[in-house]
Parts: structure tokens; sequence; C-alpha cells
């Protein structure tokens, strides 16, 4: 499929299979959250991968019961840094002028662009900003219909009670969304036939000259 045929196949899938998605085809759909754009290129986010069974019962607990989370073959839940520090900025900066063999000094501006936010802004600020960047690539990841799997995007749960269970706020994260991967039940989703509905095009989009 190509991605307006894989967009306009999607759908907010509310019943799945349990059917398996493959590693390979799982690894592609990280691959490609992995490539998602963030502001100075920094991603301060993480993409916590949950197969384990078990493990999705318990998060079905503290999501309103909504099935998709134990029907589906693996979640992804996107958790923004909870702050942003010196130390995330130096690694980054250090990071890309490895990689990309330039002087750390030539990277002045950006470490600089950087560290105004780390020490100009509340904790509260910074973290509305890294939850911001984990969406683009919650967005990235969506077009997982590409590869012909069902990705439900979920924010019916408690982001509290799931970074408790998670233990997240000891890895200084706050969940910010839920991503489930899996297949659709024909048989018992009634959207699965639903028309799509969107805003006309023509009142979406603002042409300006």
């Amino acid at each position: 499929m190509n991605l307006l045929e894989a967009l306009n196949w999607r759908y907010a899938t509310k019943r799945m299979t349990g059917k398996k998605v493959s590693r390979e085809t799982v690894d592609r759909i990280l691959d490609a959250a992995q490539l998602a754009p963030s502001s100075a290129g920094l991603q301060p986010y993480n993409i916590i991968l949950v197969e384990n069974e078990e493990l999705r019962k318990k998060i079905q607990a503290v999501a309103f019961n909504q099935p998709q989370i134990v029907e589906a073959s693996h979640l992804l839940i996107f958790a923004a840094w909870n702050d942003v520090t010196e130390k995330e900025v130096s690694e980054y900066i250090n990071r890309m002028a490895a990689e990309r063999n330039i002087p750390v000094e030539s990277l002045s501006y950006l470490n600089g662009s950087l560290m105004n936010l780390v020490n100009n802004k509340t904790q509260e600020e910074k973290y509305q900003w890294t939850a911001r960047q984990a969406y683009i690539a919650f967005g990235i990841a969506i077009a997982a219909a590409t590869e012909g799997v069902d990705a439900t995007p979920m924010e019916g749960f408690n982001p509290a009670a799931l970074d408790e269970l998670l233990g997240l706020k000891e890895k200084g994260l706050r969940s910010v969304t839920i991503l489930t991967l899996g297949y659709r039940d024909t048989e018992n989703d009634l959207l699965h036939t639903a028309k799509k509905i969107r805003r006309p095009k023509e009142h979406m989009v603002l042409e300006m000259s």
C-alpha cells in the first residue's frame, strides 16, 4: 500500500484478533519511529515495547479495561522525559560531533540554544515540550498501516497509574500515549465497515496568497 491507501485502510481498531505481528515488522515500525523528526533532533522521549501478556493485563486495568490492550500483539508506550538537563544536552552534542566527525566547538550555537531551554524553562514547561516531541514519533508509528498492521492510538488510560506500574518515575519518564499493534477482528469490531469521517479538505486547508 502507498501512504494514502494505508491511511484510508486504517481506522481506530476497537477489537483485535490476538494474532502476533512478526518481530521483523515490529522492528520496522520502531525504526520508522526512531527516524521521526524532533526539535533540535534531541528525541527527548522513550518508546516502551510491551509484549508480555501478564503485564498487558495489568496495563488494561489502568486503561479503562479496553480490550485492545490484551488482544493486541504488542503495545508501544510513548513516554516523554520528565525533565531535560545539561547532562542530556551535553551527551547529545558530543554524540553529534563524534558521529559527524566535526569539532564540538562547531556546535556551539545549537548547544547554546538547548542549554537556554534547560536553564530558562520550568520543569513542567520542559515536560510539555518533550511530550510534544513524543507525539511526533507517535504519529510516524501510526504509519504502521503501510505494513498492513493495525495501530490504534490510545489516550484513554491513567498516566499516573501506568507510570507507577512500569516504574517510569524512577527512569525520569512520564507516559504520554499508547499505540496497540495487531490485526483487526472483523467479526467483532463494529467500526470495521464504518465510513471514515473527516472534515472536507477545503474546510481544513486554508490557502493564503
